[in-house]
């Protein structure tokens, strides 16, 4: 019996979160909430220190796992930034992209990432970016996909970003490596362990956005359900290929 997701359905709320992420990371707001709560000004001779930004405009993203939500976002920073674009996918040789998405939306010829990789070559994708979005999904292959030596191989002025799953990172080498200034900064939708425990080491830091895996969360997403299963069903009646066709080999 063939199986079908809803791929596609919440690929801009969540990449429209991921640049949300990456804009707030790169103007320091994480370090501007915590001096409001505080109830300070900060000092004249740390301002510039604390909150001078990262300059997005022809910086590199990296993408893992470029799917609905990756595609989405490069074609956002792409647009909007004038980032350019990495991508790291299973199968680089298959580019392309016919599942479900919102018209003008994605990147359905797969022609933004300026160069691709697969999954071996993932430390050559992270030490060229200066942001790094994981959009992948939990496999047995991407379980654990960012670990100590990932995360060493990234610049430390780099910003890390998980929509995917939380299982695909090793958050205490993250926390590690973002409190020893190894990375600049991370924003985590999405934990291995939901909720995560009290005293997980991401929330002391004052470089992490932490959010509790809501970057998908859409008022219209029941509608918008039954928009693609009414389309698939169509589809099924008239013979013609599913959208969103689950591979059970792929586990996804």
């Amino acid at each position: 019996m063939p199986i079908t997701t809803t791929s596609g359905v919440h690929a801009a709320t969540i990449a429209e979160y991921a640049l949300t992420a990456i804009l707030a990371l790169a103007h320091r707001v994480p370090r501007m909430v915590e001096w409001r709560m505080k109830g300070r000004w900060p000092p004249d001779e740390q301002r510039w220190p604390l909150f001078v930004p990262t300059e997005l405009r022809d910086a590199t993203l990296g993408v893992i796992g470029y799917g609905s939500i990756g595609r989405e976002l490069a074609r956002m920073v792409k647009t909007a930034l004038g980032m350019r674009v990495l991508a790291c996918k299973r199968d680089p040789a298959r580019r392309g992209d016919d599942g479900y998405r919102l018209p003008g939306a994605g990147d359905p010829d797969g022609a933004l990432p300026e160069a691709w990789f697969a999954p071996a070559r993932l430390h050559d994708l992270l030490a060229r970016s200066d942001v790094v979005v994981m959009c992948a999904p939990l496999t047995a292959q991407t379980r654990a996909m960012i670990g100590e030596a990932e995360l060493a191989a990234m610049k430390p002025s780099a910003f890390f970003v998980n929509v995917g799953r939380g299982a695909t990172v090793d958050e205490a080498a993250l926390a590690a490596a973002l409190k020893a200034g190894r990375l600049a900064g991370a924003a985590i939708d999405v934990f291995s362990e939901e909720p995560p425990p009290p005293g997980h080491p991401l929330y002391a830091l004052d470089t992490v956005i932490v959010s509790p895996h809501v970057s998908g969360f859409l008022a219209s997403y029941d509608d918008r359900c039954t928009d693609l299963f009414a389309a698939n069903l169509e589809r099924f009646l008239a013979g013609a290929p599913l959208l969103n066709l689950v591979d059970r080999a792929r586990g996804y």
